[in-house]
């Protein structure tokens, strides 16, 4: 048993560690060259980047399992910095930040509350992309002055019952990435039609952009265990308190996410009293990044 754990943690990493092979000319936007700055509180020392209008509301990011602030999409950031301040930020123990990474959810949303008060703000808004999702949920819960609205990506409640399907999703990952020579997250975060593909190649493109030199530390085997427990916890937790978020919400996710489950999202909808949602066609887990306009268009309008 401890064998099969410790390759099912090694596959992880292959995985959402992998090279994008990009390089340094293909920095096209903003945030691939935006500068790394840190902030001590509590003692951790939080890495984040931050860009976009000064003196104008603040949206604070929150990533996706394992991620760490160079998978942002550089698109998306850009993009909702047109109109706001825009701050990304590795979580305590995660890339460029010091620490112990959380190994729940509620703990990880303390950590970005300390975070955001370490920055002296409040009524921020929250964009959280898949487990980035549940974070914020919690953050808006727990801390309702620090969160003014809420967008919800690719994520779920805490109800999900499909984490047991996550070892087979990798392995399947891994087998497509080998047989055609592509990313893993072309399988992982879009579907297989040509459009969704094409905006998968452009994406990972995307992420490349930010030479090497400039990149944090990417996620470990300690990393891995912190957050497979974490969603297995947040799995369990049920779903009753999250009538109690007033924040206006905006749920967004493909039609076809084998992740976290597309129905998931219409269940957020029913449970979260003040919200919205919309649903991008021939999308999966990563609709935001194949529908990257749509999306901060829309983002935008909410908010």
């Amino acid at each position: 048993m401890k064998n099969l754990l410790q390759m099912t943690i090694s596959l992880i990493l292959l995985i959402f560690n992998q090279s994008t092979n990009a390089t340094e000319t293909n920095a096209t936007y903003q945030y691939s060259s935006t500068a790394t700055q840190s902030i001590s509180t509590n003692g951790v020392t939080f890495a984040y980047r931050e860009l976009g209008v000064e003196h104008q509301e603040t949206i604070i990011l929150l990533n996706h399992f394992l991620a760490v602030i160079d998978d942002w999409d550089p698109a998306i950031v850009d993009g909702l910095a047109t109109e706001y301040r825009v701050i990304v930020f590795d979580n305590e123990g995660l890339g460029g930040s010091t620490g112990t990474v959380d190994t729940t959810i509620d703990g990880m949303a303390d950590n970005a509350a300390n975070f955001i008060k370490a920055l002296e703000l409040s009524n921020v808004h929250v964009f959280g992309f898949s487990m980035g999702g549940f974070v914020a949920q919690s953050l808006a819960h727990k801390y309702p002055d620090l969160v003014s609205k809420l967008v919800l990506a690719g994520t779920g409640p805490s109800n999900i019952a499909n984490t047991h399907e996550l070892p087979n999703l990798l392995k399947k990952s891994f087998m497509y990435a080998q047989k055609n020579n592509k990313h893993r997250k072309n399988f992982l975060f879009f579907t297989q039609s040509k459009e969704s593909q094409i905006a998968a190649d452009e994406f990972v493109s995307r992420l490349g952009a930010r030479i090497k030199s400039d990149r944090v530390k990417r996620s470990d085997q300690h990393v891995v265990a912190a957050h497979v427990g974490a969603i297995q916890r947040w799995a369990k937790k049920g779903n009753n308190w999250l009538s109690n978020i007033q924040q206006p919400t905006l749920i967004i996710n493909g039609d076809k996410d084998i992740m976290v489950d597309t129905k998931y999202s219409f269940e957020l909808h029913k449970v979260l009293p003040n919200s919205q949602m919309s649903i991008y066609p021939n999308a999966g887990h990563g609709a935001i990044f194949q529908y990257h306009d749509l999306f901060v268009k829309q983002v935008l309008a909410f908010l």
